[in-house]
């Protein structure tokens, strides 16, 4: 089983476990759109951080 089928199969669990409906012609663009948000969140997950850094403050307008 290759990745590809295995991302096809968590949105086909993720969509009935939601009731969501998820149509055919839909799913390469959900797929896709998928591959980029974990290959960004892969991105974010692998970057090093020190034990001593601190949160940022929070921003008000």
């Amino acid at each position: 089983m290759t990745r590809s089928d295995n991302l096809d199969d968590y949105i086909d669990a993720v969509a009935s476990a939601l009731a969501l409906p998820v149509e055919d012609a839909w799913k390469p663009a959900v797929h896709a759109n998928l591959a980029v948000s974990l290959r960004l969140a892969r991105l974010v997950d692998e970057f090093p951080l020190p034990d001593e850094t601190e949160p940022a403050s929070v921003f008000a307008a």
